[in-house]
């Protein structure tokens, strides 16, 4: 009874302090509780979702309701139930999550030695800690058939959906960069606000939505909207006119070209009959930097060996460590053999690794892309010998978004932000699920 009188007075405070909104979220509270614990893997895929591709972002009106954090929240509470109430939620261990641990508490030690202190901590408390724990949730909770279907339906359909933001901006001329190239939400400095980092993003859906339209196991219909779905995703990555993200295209591409061929030779004529039409259908040739105006190496083609070359006199100025996470524009003035007035990003996933961690975190990383490849061979392995349809689809997805991650990855920004991450614990996920399956035959 005095709880009841208890929560009223609360109720009331509230009212009279911060309006109706506050007391009716008070109320809503214990059923946002209850199914938080009870439809805990459709919070985890929408913090997925929502987190990759910036949804909020993307469409700005649902930027006041902190849905992102909302969904970690309910994400969490819903692991802590399962966890240690329930023991519903049964956690397993991988040499993954080993390198991972290791990688993080490596990215923890750059942190505290970084240059710049105050701002490489800002980006571990802001986004390494989130990545550390969903890594493990996701790899955890992801445990039927049908959740990955839902992970694999919610990242084509979001990825389509950006796509669509991005082409009307670019139709529109809303947030252009040098005139001619798209982005979105540029003005609230987010994430996909810059085209290399949205062609990157972009790359996932390409890999899903490629894969079901290679899937000889669908329908025709499920095939016919997936090809819908991917001509509008590179539509949107040629939109940015990142050479980075048309590359990634023509891997992830050929990787499924591949599968059907059989032929090295024709898979890469085929590739790079691909690779020049993405170029001329992109502008390249129009953009600010490095179009046909610019004569022998262009500017943006320098700016990269400029930007590689700070990343190397970072690593051997600071082996162990580097520079510190988030630190490289910071202290790109100090390493870089060319100053043109600005700072620049470094544009090179495995020179930032480089530059910001040094040689042991590069090591490091190195070690996760080889497991995550051993992880989804394994998988895959699994689906041919049980002849599990979706269980080759899921892997080949994961694969093929692996390699795009590494190709355009090369040429963009993206080693402590979500996609690799995802990448990982989806492919724990994955094999962990192959494995009961195998074991279940």
């Amino acid at each position: 009874m005095w709880l009841t009188g208890l929560f009223s007075l609360l109720i009331i405070v509230l009212y009279e302090q911060f309006g109706f909104v506050a007391a009716f979220a008070i109320v809503l509270l214990p059923f946002g509780a209850v199914m938080a614990v009870q439809i805990s893997t459709f919070f985890i895929i929408l913090f997925i979702l929502f987190s990759y591709f910036r949804l909020h972002e993307a469409f700005p009106i649902l930027m006041p309701l902190k849905i992102p954090k909302l969904l970690a929240l309910a994400s969490l509470a819903g692991i802590v139930w399962h966890l240690f109430i329930s023991r519903k939620l049964k956690p397993h261990w991988h040499t993954g999550h080993l390198v991972f641990c290791l990688l993080f508490f490596w990215l923890t030690v750059s942190v505290f030695a970084a240059k710049d202190r105050p701002l490489a901590m800002m980006y571990w408390s802001d986004i390494m800690v989130k990545v550390f724990l969903m890594v493990f949730v996701i790899s955890w909770w992801l445990k039927t058939v049908s959740a990955f279907n839902w992970v694999r339906f919610g990242i084509m359909i979001s990825g389509t959906l950006v796509a669509c933001v991005a082409l009307y901006n670019k139709a529109n001329g809303i947030g252009l960069v040098e005139g001619t190239r798209v982005t979105i939400s540029r003005e609230f400095r987010s994430q996909i606000g810059d085209p290399n980092d949205l062609s990157l993003v972009l790359m996932f859906p390409v890999s899903f939505l490629a894969a079901e339209m290679f899937s000889s196991a669908n329908s025709k219909w499920k095939r016919f909207f997936a090809l819908l779905g991917l001509c509008t995703v590179i539509a949107g990555i040629i939109a940015t006119q990142s050479r980075g993200g048309l590359l990634g295209i023509c891997a992830v591409l050929g990787y499924f070209i591949y599968q059907k061929v059989k032929n090295p030779v024709i898979v890469m004529a085929i590739g790079g009959a691909a690779m020049l039409v993405l170029l001329a259908v992109a502008g390249i040739s129009d953009r600010q930097s490095g179009g046909a105006a610019e004569e022998g190496v262009d500017a943006s083609a320098m700016g990269r060996i400029y930007a590689w070359q700070a990343a190397i006199n970072m690593a051997t100025s600071n082996p162990l460590t580097g520079v510190g996470v988030n630190n490289f524009i910071s202290n790109y003035y100090f390493y870089s053999p060319h100053w043109d007035g600005k700072n620049h990003a470094v544009h090179s996933t495995w020179f930032q690794v480089l530059g910001e961690t040094g040689f042991v975190g590069l090591a490091l990383y190195f070690v996760m892309i080889a497991i995550i490849i051993k992880s989804l061979r394994r998988s895959y392995l699994i689906s041919l010998r049980l002849q599990n349809d979706n269980l080759a689809l899921n892997a080949n997805a994961l694969r093929a978004g692996l390699l795009g991650f590494v190709v355009a990855g090369t040429f963009l920004t993206q080693a402590f932000t979500w996609p690799i991450y995802i990448l990982l614990s989806l492919s724990l996920a994955l094999e962990k699920m192959a494995n009961e399956q195998l074991i279940e035959q």
